[in-house]
C-alpha cells in the first residue's frame, strides 16, 4: 500500500461521524475468539439498562473490543498490508466503533436506588392515606393549630 493510501484509510477511521450509517458486524474475531457481535449488542441494547449480573460481561466485551480496535488500527499504521486488506480493516474498525458506541450509551441498572425511591414513594402514599383515613388532612382549609 502506498503511503497516501495508508493516510486516507487512517483519516477515514478517525473521521468525525465515521460510524453514522455503519453496521455492527454480525460476526467478528475479537482477541482470537469468534463473537456474534451484532446479536450480543442488540441483546444487551434491547434492555436499555445493563442488569448487575451482565455488567461485568459487557465491560469485558468493551475492553476486548477496544483492544481489538487498537490492534487493527496498528496493523494499518505499521504492517505491510495491501490497500484492499486495509479497507477491510477500516470497515471492521468502524463496525467495532459502532458496537462500542451502542454499548457505551447503556446506563447501569441501579437497583438499590430504584428500590429506595420506590420505598419512599410507598411510604409517602401510605402516610397520605392514613392522614385522610384518620381525618387529619382537610383539603378545604388549613386546620393546623386549631382544635
Amino acid at each position: 500500500m502506498k503511503e497516501f493510501e495508508r493516510k486516507q484509510l487512517l483519516e477515514r477511521v478517525n473521521r468525525e461521524g465515521a460510524t453514522v450509517g455503519a453496521d455492527i458486524p454480525e460476526r467478528i474475531t475479537v482477541q482470537g475468539e469468534e463473537v456474534d457481535l451484532q446479536r450480543f449488542v442488540f441483546e444487551i441494547k434491547r434492555r436499555e439498562t445493563v442488569p448487575a449480573g451482565e455488567r461485568e460481561r459487557v465491560d469485558r466485551a468493551k475492553k476486548n473490543l477496544r483492544r481489538e480496535r487498537l490492534q487493527r488500527l496498528q496493523r494499518i499504521e505499521d504492517d505491510e498490508v495491501s490497500y484492499e486488506e486495509g479497507k477491510q480493516l477500516v470497515e471492521s474498525i468502524i463496525g467495532i466503533d459502532r458496537a462500542l458506541n451502542a454499548l457505551e450509551q447503556l446506563g447501569p441498572a441501579n437497583l438499590e436506588r430504584e428500590a429506595q425511591a420506590q420505598e419512599a414513594a410507598d411510604r409517602k402514599r401510605w402516610m397520605s392515606f392514613l392522614k385522610k383515613a384518620l381525618g387529619h388532612e382537610d383539603t378545604s382549609h388549613n386546620t393546623r393549630g386549631r382544635l
